[in-house]
């Protein structure tokens, strides 16, 4: 409770472009490459939203408060709201195409690295759905996350794993299914 969204909408871009950076997809300072409006080229969509009656419920912007392009919510979390986290990374053509011919944007982006992205792999997100506790959050979604989950289920094993390295507390699964 008390965390702003757009504050941690902030974080996963530059989250996302830190390790861009890491990985040789990027070049500059990351202070430059945020200023720069970069890491909105690999996820165009908000962090997430309210969920509720809706998928995409409504009550994100309280009347007066202004709005932050690509977001659904412009509020200070508090206990009881149910909401999704859905950061994500996409390597999508037309918004790299136009970035590579925007040179303020341009210099920050490693093209022919980049370019070997381009329709070999769209991207991906990762969505989890929580609600705001006294404490911090309840995760609700009891999916595979790390690559160990996704490859042991993959191959055929349980899940969830006994031994899982996901930091977040998962619902136990008969908690999933229990009636409301």
């Amino acid at each position: 409770p008390g965390v702003s969204w757009v504050e941690m909408h902030q974080l996963a871009e530059r989250t996302i472009a830190e390790h861009l950076l890491r990985l040789g997809y990027l070049r500059g300072s990351i202070d430059d490459i945020v200023a720069a409006e970069i890491p909105g080229l690999f996820m165009p969509h908000g962090l997430g939203h309210l969920m509720g009656i809706d998928t995409h419920d409504v009550g994100g912007y309280p009347e007066g408060v202004p709005r932050f392009k690509s977001l659904r919510m412009n509020r200070q979390l508090i206990k009881g709201m149910v909401l999704t986290v859905e950061p994500g990374c996409y390597f999508i053509h037309h918004l790299l195409e136009g970035a590579f011919a925007d040179e303020a944007k341009a210099k920050h982006l490693v093209e022919h690295k980049l370019r070997s992205q381009l329709g070999k792999f769209g991207g991906v997100r990762i969505e989890d759905n929580m609600v705001v506790t006294e404490t911090g959050i309840e995760l609700l979604t009891n999916v595979p996350r790390t690559v160990k989950e996704i490859e042991t289920v993959m191959a055929g094993g349980p899940f969830p794993l006994p031994d899982s390295d996901y930091p977040i507390p998962r619902p136990a699964p008969a908690d999933i299914l229990a009636p409301c």
